[in-house]
């Protein structure tokens, strides 16, 4: 993987997690899955619509989060990606805090739309970069948005795969477990075993997590670099950086 970056690498495989879909959106915050994206969008010759709310071009919305949620409960985003300081084997996320709630010993940002969007958006995909019993725990401290729900509730969506710095982790929601899928370029199954704070299915033989083909780093360090360096500069200039 010496001449693909990790953002590439994490970025196209966060693109081949998403079905054929009509409208895939991306919170605040998140250059990867933003690349992921636009990856996804090119690759469909631009049958799919992209909407990231760091954006003017890709965010049609002029009531920012209000419109966004209207859409996703009426079925119009099939694809949204969540995040969380804590994320759990059964997939719930924790973006509130860490301690007994409400005794909290520290505060996070909190959960803005995760619980509603992991309910209403039919395909969730979870990443985080960070790949650690630190932050892959046995239990959350504060369930911020559950992973799966009980009989009778209804659902729409909901976790998908979790993808981090080290694997590609389906997330069978009937039985609230992850599943190793594969394990990235210079790492191991018992990297990812030791990396994580909960249990997992695991095949007796792990794959690698493919390299990005030469067309797709060409599109990610072409057109998609340059959509990106109009709202995450900082991210574009050091990934994707202009030749002198």
């Amino acid at each position: 993987m010496s001449d693909c970056r990790p953002e590439e690498l994490l970025a196209a495989t966060l693109a081949d997690q998403i079905p054929d879909v009509r409208h895939i959106a991306v919170g605040a915050a998140s250059p990867i899955p933003a690349a992921a994206a636009l990856l996804k969008q090119a690759r469909a010759r631009d049958r799919v619509h992209v909407t990231i709310l760091h954006s003017r071009r890709y965010n049609s919305f002029t009531d920012g989060g209000r419109e966004l949620f209207d859409a996703a409960a009426q079925g119009r985003i099939d694809v949204f990606f969540l995040g969380g300081v804590q994320i759990d084997g059964e997939a719930n996320i924790n973006l509130v805090g860490l301690g007994d709630y409400p005794n909290l010993t520290q505060r996070f940002p909190g959960c803005f739309g995760a619980p509603y969007m992991a309910f209403v958006v039919p395909n969730v995909i979870l990443f985080r970069e960070e790949h650690s019993t630190r932050t892959l725990v046995k239990k959350v401290d504060f369930v911020s948005a559950p992973g799966w729900s009980p009989e009778g509730v209804w659902r729409r969506g909901g976790p998908k795969a979790l993808v981090t710095g080290l694997a590609v982790m389906p997330f069978d929601a009937s039985r609230r477990r992850f599943r190793l899928a594969s394990v990235h370029p210079g790492h191991t199954a018992e990297d990812v075993r030791e990396a994580t704070g909960f249990d997992f299915d695991m095949p007796a033989s792990v794959p690698t997590t493919p390299v990005p083909d030469l067309s797709t780093l060409g599109l990610l360090r072409g057109p998609i670099a340059d959509k990106l360096r109009e709202f995450y500069p900082d991210f574009a200039d050091r990934v994707f950086p202009v030749p002198a």
